[in-house]
């Protein structure tokens, strides 16, 4: 390891990038070619004490007194005793950020490496975040110095910005879906907020990281909403059904719903179908002390001594045998119930079927093998599945 290395600080940084930052358009060359220099001179970026960003902690005895219980009130707790950046610190700090990203891509670069590399190369523990020795990094020591100053910085940007989580989050927290779930995909939204946001364009960050917010606890509800994923499109379309259900009733036939959505009767029913609810056969009727059983207690039947039983199936052994039969001629129907015993006292060999019948052996095993491929149907195999 280098035994001697400089620092620059954060101050010093930025007056050389504000200073680039008046011609934003010849921003980008002349911040690569100081980042390669500072590379090849071994220099450092200040990182800063993660409770720079953070207000005074607040009393213990304090907390508690506030009724601060669980999970999401603690997260919330945590988050307001964050600092939010004003318009200039937010844009110097995004400066730092596409500057160090400038920085590692040059170490890359001289090491032979790609950001592929990187992936679980490193570990990054804010308690050691100055340390590249405690950063269990298995990279070459500047590109691991290099990766260490650009995720600090980047995680400085989002967690002084995790309001927007909590804030944009109240719009689907009603949709069925655990809000700390949704907290969850909007902070690591944030990250990829960060890696999008240019400075050059004026913009607050809040105002674009929106947008991947909102991206994020859309594509959460859409393949977590349901118990059964749903199709994107369906989804929508379901907006628009129910939509046109509020307007014209829930009797409203397909056809007229249709027209009202403005979609495909097929889409409709489509939409219509994959819109029902399923519950948990655990779940009570009713909630409170004096809640009911739940679908369990109610399909159970108490009086059957065995834990299976034919009235729980939709078809019965023997309905499914008759459904089945009923596709089989004379012949081969009577070739089965001989051979197999139904509705006869017991079963029959071959020979005692082909002497009843006067044909060979070969001949019954051969109506016998034709009787079985036709009786294979749907109903039967549900029919006999508990019993396999």
């Amino acid at each position: 390891m280098t035994a001697t290395r400089s620092l620059k600080t954060l101050n010093e940084l930025d007056r050389i990038l504000d200073r680039y930052a008046e011609d934003a358009d010849g921003f980008s060359a002349k911040a690569k070619r100081r980042a390669q220099d500072w590379n090849r001179q071994k220099f450092d970026i200040e990182l800063r004490d993660p409770a720079a960003w953070r207000k005074p902690e607040v009393d213990e005895v304090e907390l508690q007194r506030s009724g601060v219980a669980s999970i999401e009130e603690q997260l919330r707790a945590e988050i307001e005793n964050l600092t939010i950046m004003d318009r200039l610190e937010e844009a110097r700090h995004a400066r730092r950020v596409e500057f160090s990203r400038f920085r590692l891509e040059h170490a890359l670069k001289a090491a032979g490496l790609t950001e592929e590399d990187i992936d679980g190369k490193v570990k990054y523990d804010p308690a050691t975040y100055r340390d590249v020795e405690s950063a269990a990094c298995e990279l070459p020591e500047d590109v691991c110095r290099r990766w260490l100053e650009l995720h600090h910085m980047r995680t400085e940007l989002v967690e002084r910005n995790l309001y927007l989580a909590i804030i944009n989050v109240e719009r689907y927290a009603h949709l069925g879906v655990s809000r700390l779930d949704l907290i969850q995909e909007g902070s690591a939204a944030l990250f990829r907020a960060v890696d999008g946001f240019d400075w050059r364009r004026g913009l607050l960050f809040r105002t674009y990281a929106v947008h991947w917010l909102n991206q994020a606890y859309r594509s959460y509800l859409y393949n977590n909403g349901q118990t059964v994923r749903v199709p994107v499109y369906l989804q929508k379309a379901m907006k628009h059904v129910r939509a046109a259900i509020d307007k014209l009733g829930p009797d409203a036939p397909v056809s007229a719903i249709a027209k009202e959505a403005d979609l495909g009767e097929h889409l409709v029913e489509s939409a219509l179908a994959a819109s029902r609810s399923t519950l948990s056969i655990d779940s009570p009727f009713s909630s409170g002390d004096d809640a009911s059983g739940g679908l369990a207690e109610v399909l159970g039947q108490a009086d059957e001594g065995t834990v299976y039983s034919t009235g729980m199936e939709d078809i019965t052994l023997e309905e499914g045998i008759h459904d089945a039969m009923d596709r089989l001629s004379e012949r081969e129907r009577f070739v089965i119930e001989l051979r197999f015993g139904i509705n006869q006292p017991r079963e029959h060999t071959l020979s005692e079927v082909a002497a009843q019948l006067g044909v060979s052996l070969e001949r019954i095993r051969q109506i016998q093998v034709r009787a079985i491929a036709k009786m294979k149907t749907p109903n039967l195999r549900k029919a006999i599945d508990p019993f396999l």
